[in-house]
């Protein structure tokens, strides 16, 4: 069953109520070749997906819209942002910490630093 294109209720036609249906693997040995679809009330079986008698299609409701999606936040202003110790050439990473450069000290990347010289962009 495509989950998500059909609903998983039904009219059977064998105890003819509404009811939901599972789909159940069909095997020949150890191989799965298909499914069926079984009523959970009467235990009737369809052998395939459009031999079913699904009640409608569930569709995604459209209750918002893209004028509805909140703007990315913008905590830094540009010029801000890239004035951090993660941008600045003096930065030095290794597995064991990160380290200002001019100052020898440990440093996180957001520290803010009268030292910062930017980095040479990579190509």
């Amino acid at each position: 069953m495509t989950s998500g294109t059909r609903s998983r209720e039904i009219h059977c036609s064998g105890c003819g109520q509404d009811a939901l249906v599972r789909a159940e693997p069909v095997y020949e040995g150890f191989r799965k070749v298909g499914e069926v679809y079984c009523c959970t009330t009467c235990g009737k079986q369809y052998a395939s997906e459009s031999e079913t008698p699904f009640l409608s299609k569930i569709g995604h409701p459209q209750v918002f819209t893209e004028a509805d999606r909140p703007a990315a936040p913008s905590i830094f202003s540009d010029d801000e942002r890239q004035r951090s110790c993660g941008w600045c050439r003096h930065m030095v990473v290794n597995p064991f910490g990160q380290r200002c450069g001019v100052k020898n000290r440990f440093t996180e990347a957001t520290d803010l630093c009268e030292h910062f010289e930017k980095k040479a962009e990579r190509i």
